[in-house]
């Protein structure tokens, strides 16, 4: 996901106000972004999890997908084509958590999907965004239209104190629920207001005209509750979440069932289900979930206190010699002051409490496996 040619990074309507905050800025998803800032990772994670701390992760993809005979049912309908989940029954107002999958049931991509009344509306991950808005068109263009917004900022706000901050500028986000969602003025501005994210934590994401973006961030900013937040904390607050980083720890490779998120794919969409099947691999989840997967994704807890990495390969024991898995993520977990990790096992081998061992610099080191989130949620439900 790393850019190489960093003389071809796209800037986010953010850009400027990253450097002159003193944000260091590297190559991701093929944008110019912040990984950290003065303060360093570790109080920007900490900080999200005690106060609020802003995300700019405007490189994502927004599209709407508008169907063409003015019912937003039809373009539910047309989006399971494309997807496991349920999208018929999202009520107006709310969102769901979905995946694009292939025709071997591997995950092309996960999204979030909101029923904005008369469209829906898609949030992808910045590295798939070019191939979703490509899957879309060839897969739905006869049904509905699909818009890109790339004239919209997109960021989040995270943290215990998030509402209260954003009810300075927009009073109605004290009513919303987890997974609500929809326009919204925002200090004036023409926003869509998610409550939703993707550090564990209450909060909101906001998409915003381009043009209105740093006024808004600058505007929380001012707010002494609030740190702005780069890439690196993102990922260790995701991590503690035991949320997926899509092409790390779901890939094409990767079925939902394998992956641990057979918690996304309501039962309509299941074997005896009203609207079974009729989505890309279909054959191969529904039969995972009646039969289940070799593999599984786990959570991972290190003894000591030495982190084990993405990549670090995984054994049954200290002294076999076949890896039996790999880890995924893994990182130091800063509110708990200990490591943790995700990474894939054998289904048999899955159980919470049971040990395994990462190789790392020539070194067997024990794990055991965990229950995720590592840190409880606090979404207002």
């Amino acid at each position: 996901m790393l850019a190489r040619d960093e003389s071809h990074l796209k800037r986010t309507p953010l850009h400027a106000l990253h450097v002159a905050r003193g944000g260091k800025m590297v190559p991701f998803a093929g944008y110019e972004m912040p990984v950290q800032y003065a303060s360093g990772v570790l109080r920007e994670h900490l900080h999200t999890r005690a106060s609020a701390g802003l995300f700019d992760v405007s490189h994502m993809g927004q599209l709407a997908l508008r169907p063409k005979s003015g019912q937003v049912a039809d373009a539910a309908l047309a989006l399971e084509r494309l997807v496991p989940q349920d999208i018929v029954a999202v009520a107006p107002g709310r969102q769901r958590y979905a995946q694009f999958t292939n025709e071997d049931g591997g995950l092309l991509d996960d999204l979030m999907v909101a029923n904005f009344g008369d469209h829906l509306f898609l949030v992808v991950n910045a590295a798939c965004k070019a191939e979703d808005e490509a899957h879309l068109r060839a897969h739905l263009s006869e049904t509905c239209v699909v818009d890109s917004l790339a004239d919209r900022g997109l960021i989040a706000l995270q943290g215990p104190k998030a509402e209260s901050v954003l009810a300075k500028f927009c009073a109605d986000v004290t009513a919303m629920r987890f997974m609500d969602t929809g326009p919204r003025k925002v200090l004036g501005f023409d926003c869509f207001v998610s409550r939703s994210g993707y550090t564990g934590e209450d909060g909101f994401e906001i998409s915003v005209p381009a043009e209105h973006a740093e006024t808004l961030v600058a505007a929380l900013l001012d707010n002494p509750d609030v740190l702005p937040i780069g890439l690196g904390a993102r990922d260790s607050l995701r991590l503690e979440a035991g949320l997926c980083l899509y092409g790390h720890d779901i890939d094409t490779t990767t079925t939902p069932v394998e992956g641990a998120l057979e918690w996304s794919v309501q039962k309509s969409r299941r074997t005896g289900g009203a609207r079974a099947g009729g989505f890309p691999g279909a054959e191969k989840i529904l039969s995972q979930f009646e039969k289940g997967a070799s593999r599984r994704r786990v959570g991972l807890r290190p003894e000591g206190r030495a982190p084990v990495r993405e990549g670090a390969l995984l054994f049954a024991d200290a002294a076999s010699s076949e890896p039996i898995g790999k880890v995924t993520s893994g990182g130091f977990g800063p509110s708990l002051n200990a490591p943790v990790a995700m990474g894939y096992l054998p289904t048999s081998l899955s159980a919470d409490g049971t040990q395994v061992f990462a190789e790392v610099r020539g070194q067997r080191l024990p794990l055991q496996v965990a229950a995720m989130p590592f840190v409880p949620n606090t979404y207002k439900r």
